[in-house]
């Protein structure tokens, strides 16, 4: 965190004259400014990288010129490089003055003044008022949060972002090429490019290639449980999982989410979702995740950032495993864990993941193609919202479809839109054999419907088509069709590997007792985003019945 006032630096090695200043110092500008000390120049240098790496702002710095470990000129040259806005005042003596004219050049030196400065109301705070008049009039405040540090086109730069942005945390990125403020803070942190990306928080520390759990961590997302014991533990943070939250947290039951990347599933990087009953308007996908988030923890379902990586059944508990080895304890389970976007069989696809494929439409992603031709894969919702929320940044985005229409899978209102935007187009019965880039993307080997091959230019590649479940880890627990989605109710089947109750099982209860789905991950769900939350909504209800509660 910034201290939210910017930072006047005094210093000199000798103690009562530094005393003397910052006493003058405060006097004058303790109020808007804060005031701080050094009594040699690598002393006051430690300082300044600490308050560059927290995010502070140096506002002017006031130093003194002969100093036994470095002269204040030399001082001056380094902290130019932490804060080249900030003001430089050199204190010297008579004789030092043909030095002090020489650092008007080699560090942009702003003034010298003449020791003693007494008295300061005629011959320091004249001169200081002009300078940070000058300062104040071209501030900006510093951006309080999570900076990161990376190479745009490096995945595992992509990865750190995706993951703070689909967790709705705030940030700010900085392109370590061609970012003079980007090397300046990496330079801050001690660290070098050899370990990007950093990440460096709001005060001041930093993590060099962090993982998502150190991440999280760091940002106070939850990732451990308070018990050792729930009555629901839902596996699963998209709307279904939100939903079941909400109604069973509110209902009494001690709940707890587990998700493994970020709480809102594929609904999250939705742009606008415009049918969902009671936003006329529409609302973005974050906006839903959020709302329900603190819906849900505000009746106190806990939300857990990590990933369920086992089940089994022993003394009448369902017991999940997660992936950092510990255990959670139910009376009964909701897997609701949504679907993935299956990897694009293309050539070279996997090489350029976060290098101009992607798969999502996340708003940074968006801006940094802005007036690119970029393509989008894919024939439903989820490709259409994308499809139109590029084109208010792209110069052109083509949807490439498989099949011969968009109305088998998109609602009618999305292919509306989308035929009504002048800069989004379709090509129908076209698939994507390979990409091509160095670096990053660049272009696509295109199949059309003749069989004809087309090589084209492609800035971006946004891919949201083949829907795979994530329900490995529940395989051999629990029943699942050929493409690994769960069945539930009617379409449980008995005999080997089927139901296992003695009665029916309930709507939406897999083929273990007690163990429901919800979502998209249930086979035959119709994948719409008001569906799940209704599915999540009635799985609380067959809970109750199955544990015998009113």
């Amino acid at each position: 965190m910034t201290s939210g006032r910017p930072v006047l630096f005094a210093v000199d090695d000798e103690p009562g004259v530094l005393a003397a200043v910052e006493h003058d110092l405060r006097r004058r500008y303790g109020e808007e400014l804060r005031v701080m000390g050094a009594q040699s120049g690598p002393v006051a240098l430690d300082a300044l990288r600490r308050l560059r790496a927290r995010g502070d702002a140096v506002a002017l710095l006031l130093v003194d010129q002969r100093m036994p470990e470095m002269s204040g000129v030399e001082l001056l040259a380094e902290a130019k490089t932490l804060f080249p806005d900030g003001k430089r005042v050199l204190l010297t003596a008579y004789a030092d003055t043909a030095a002090a004219i020489r650092a008007i050049n080699e560090v942009r030196l702003d003034h010298y003044l003449l020791k003693p400065w007494d008295p300061p109301e005629h011959r320091l705070y004249p001169v200081l008022d002009d300078l940070l008049e000058d300062w104040w009039a071209a501030y900006r405040p510093p951006f309080d949060g999570v900076r990161i540090v990376g190479l745009r086109w490096s995945r595992a730069s992509h990865d750190v972002r995706e993951f703070l942005g689909r967790n709705l945390v705030p940030y700010q990125w900085l392109d370590l090429d061609g970012d003079e403020e980007a090397r300046r803070l990496l330079d801050a942190t001690g660290r070098d490019a050899s370990v990007l990306p950093v990440v460096v928080y709001g005060d001041g520390t930093s993590q060099a290639r962090p993982s998502h759990a150190a991440i999280a961590e760091r940002v106070g997302l939850r990732t451990h449980a308070s018990l050792p014991f729930y009555d629901l533990v839902i596996v699963g943070a998209g709307p279904a999982g939100l939903a079941a939250a909400v109604y069973g947290a509110s209902e009494g039951l001690r709940t707890v989410i587990v998700e493994q990347l970020a709480a809102g599933g594929q609904a999250v990087t939705s742009s606008r979702i415009e049918n969902y009953l009671g936003f006329p308007s529409g609302l973005s996908g974050e906006e839903l995740t959020r709302r329900a988030v603190a819906q849900a923890t505000r009746f106190g379902a806990e939300l857990l950032l990590c990933e369920a990586t086992g089940l089994r059944l022993e003394d009448g508990y369902r017991i999940v495993t997660l992936s950092d080895g510990t255990q959670l304890n139910a009376s009964a389970l909701l897997i609701a864990t949504g679907v993935d976007v299956r990897p694009l069989p293309a050539a070279g696809a996997d090489r350029l993941v976060g290098a101009g494929l992607y798969y999502s439409a996340a708003p940074a992603d968006a801006l940094a193609h802005r007036g690119d031709d970029v393509f989008v894969v894919g024939a439903g919702n989820s490709a259409g919202q994308a499809a139109l929320f590029l084109a208010g940044y792209a110069a052109s985005v083509t949807v490439l479809v498989r099949r011969a229409t968009l109305a088998d899978k998109m609602s009618h209102y999305l292919i509306a839109q989308i035929e009504a935007a002048p800069n989004v187009s379709v090509r129908y019965r076209t698939t994507v054999e390979a990409v091509r880039g160095d670096a990053h993307l660049e272009g696509l080997r295109l199949a059309g419907p003749d069989g004809a091959v087309q090589e084209c230019a492609a800035g971006a590649l946004f891919v949201f088509a083949g829907m795979a479940p994530r329900t490995d880890w529940v395989a051999g627990v629990v029943e699942r069709d050929a493409a690994g989605f769960i069945l539930a109710g009617p379409d449980v089947t008995k005999g080997r590997g089927g139901w296992r109750g003695d009665t029916a099982p309930l709507p939406l209860e897999t083929s273990v007792p007690g163990i429901f789905v919800a979502g998209d991950v249930r086979a035959g769900s119709i994948k719409r985003v008001a569906g799940s939350v209704g599915e999540g909504a009635m799985a609380v209800r067959f809970v109750h019945d199955r544990l015998g509660r009113p």
